[in-house]
């Protein structure tokens, strides 16, 4: 499967302690180029807990409008970008829709919060 940068994707993601993981969608943030040469990519976790979605680092996809029914995401939702990983494409399950470029520029924001970067 190629993955492009803005794919909202299912994924196996794996917990921080290493206890397991859980099936979760998460969107690409990887470069196309590198998406193109490498074996793994860099996913941000999707969730429906929106409780924090003020916060800089949180980007809030609403299923009702016409961005987040391209999505694919079942239920309003947060783009997590402190929540990044890195993991092998061939653990993609498959891609279930994508976010456009406005909303990828949002995320490029919300990245930049979560990782100091001015």
């Amino acid at each position: 499967m190629t993955l492009s940068r803005g794919d909202v994707v299912l994924v196996d993601y794996p917990f921080a302690t290493r206890s397991g993981s859980k099936l979760r969608p998460a969107v690409v943030v990887q470069s196309d180029h590198n998406n193109r040469r490498l074996a793994n990519v860099i996913v941000a976790a999707i969730t429906t807990t929106t409780h924090r979605q003020a916060e800089a680092t949180q980007l809030f996809v609403d299923v009702t409008t016409p961005e987040g029914q391209q999505s694919g995401l079942l239920r309003n939702s947060v783009v997590t970008c402190e929540n990044l990983v890195t993991i092998a494409q061939s653990i993609v399950q498959r891609k279930i829709g994508e976010l456009s470029s406005a909303t990828m520029q949002q995320i490029d924001r919300c990245l930049k919060a979560a990782l100091a970067i001015q």
